[in-house]
C-alpha cells in the first residue's frame, strides 16, 4: 500500500475514533432564601442558584467511575452553607462557590454558576408596631416583575461575570411610530405615528473587572434602562434598545457589553366602525402570540471579544 493509501486509511480510522467532547454538571435550581436577622428590621435574599462544575470528568462518563464526581446533593448542602456567612450580592456569592470548589477539588477546573435574584418589597404601613419610615420592619410583598440574574464562568483562575435582568415588563401609551418600513404584497401592517409601546425586557452585561459594586451597579443600570425607554421618543424597538445599551455604557466603563432581547408585545386597536364608534387610540387588544423578537448587542468598539463569558448563556445573538 502507498504511503497515500496509508495516510488515508490512518486519518479515517481517527476520525471514526469516538471521544468526549465539552461536558458539565451540577445541580440546578437550589432554592434558597436568607433572612438577616442583625437588626429587628430584616433582609430577606431570595434565590435560585445552579452550580456546574467542569474538569477531569471523563472517567466517569467512559467508565462510570466515580471517583472524581462531586455529587450533585453536595453542591446543593455547600449552596446552602455558604449562604449562611451572606449573600453580599448574587454576582459575588457566584464567585465565592467559585473559589470554594475550584480550590477545594484539584480536578475541578472551572465551571458555570448562575443566579436568579426574586426582588420582594417591605409592606408599606400606617402603624407604628414593628415599623419604620412607613414601612414594616418584618413583612414583604413580591416586588416588581423582573428577576436578576448573573453568570459567573471560571477558567482555571479567570473569572468572567455576566450580570443582567428579566422580565422587566414596560409600556408606554404614547411617543412611538412605526412607518417607512418596506411594503410588498403580503404586508398588511398599517403604518402608524402613535402606537403603544411594549415589551418585556431580558438583558445580560458582561463586567471587564470583577473589582465592582455589583448591587450599584445593578441598581443604576436598571434605572437608566428605565428611563431611557421612557425618554427615547421611538420609530422601531431596534432604536429604542440601541438608546438603552448606550445610555448604560456612555454611565458605566466597568460593563464592556450589553445584550438584549426584547420581544415586540403588540397593541392592536379595537376597529369599532362596525359598531359607528370612533376609537381615537383608547382601546386596544393585547395580542400574546405572535410577536416580533428584537435582538441586539451593544459594545465598546475597542472591547475584546471573550466567548468564555458568554458560553451556555443562552437566547442572544
Amino acid at each position: 500500500m502507498s504511503d497515500t493509501s496509508t495516510t488515508t486509511v490512518g486519518a479515517a480510522a481517527e476520525q471514526d475514533t469516538i471521544v468526549l467532547g465539552e461536558n458539565q454538571y451540577g445541580k440546578a435550581e437550589v432554592r434558597l432564601v436568607k433572612v438577616d436577622r442583625d437588626t429587628p428590621r430584616h433582609r430577606i435574599t431570595d434565590l435560585s442558584v445552579t452550580s456546574q462544575l467542569r474538569g477531569d470528568f471523563g472517567v466517569a462518563h467512559t467508565e462510570g467511575d466515580n471517583s472524581p464526581v462531586v455529587a450533585t446533593d453536595t453542591q446543593k448542602n455547600t449552596i446552602f452553607a455558604l449562604a449562611k456567612d451572606g449573600i453580599a450580592s448574587p454576582e459575588q456569592f457566584a464567585m465565592r462557590l467559585a473559589e470554594h470548589f475550584t480550590s477545594s477539588f484539584d480536578w475541578v477546573t472551572g465551571g458555570r454558576w448562575g443566579v436568579k435574584q426574586y426582588s420582594w418589597a417591605r409592606i408599606p404601613t400606617s402603624l407604628t408596631d414593628d415599623a419604620a419610615d412607613g414601612e414594616h420592619n418584618h413583612s414583604f410583598v413580591k416586588g416588581g416583575t423582573e428577576t436578576r440574574t448573573a453568570v459567573v464562568q471560571r477558567d482555571g483562575d479567570e473569572v468572567f461575570v455576566v450580570a443582567g435582568l428579566e422580565d422587566l415588563s414596560v409600556l408606554k401609551s404614547t411617543g412611538s411610530e412605526f412607518h417607512g418600513f418596506p411594503r410588498d404584497r403580503y404586508t398588511t401592517l398599517v403604518e402608524t405615528d402613535d402606537r403603544i409601546l411594549a415589551t418585556s425586557v431580558t438583558a445580560r452585561w458582561r463586567y471587564s473587572s470583577v473589582d465592582v459594586d455589583f448591587n450599584a451597579v445593578y441598581e443604576d443600570v436598571r434605572r437608566v434602562l428605565l428611563e431611557t425607554f421612557a425618554d427615547v421618543h421611538s420609530y422601531a424597538l431596534q432604536q429604542t434598545l440601541y438608546q438603552m445599551g448606550k445610555r448604560v455604557l456612555e454611565a458605566h466603563p466597568e460593563i464592556a457589553e450589553i445584550k438584549f432581547s426584547m420581544p415586540n408585545l403588540h397593541h392592536f386597536l379595537v376597529d369599532f366602525a362596525p359598531f359607528g364608534m370612533e376609537n381615537p387610540n383608547e382601546v386596544f387588544y393585547a395580542a400574546d402570540r405572535p410577536y416580533g423578537l428584537i435582538e441586539g448587542e451593544v459594545k465598546r468598539a475597542g472591547a475584546a471579544p471573550e466567548p468564555r463569558a458568554w458560553a451556555s448563556v443562552t437566547g442572544f445573538c
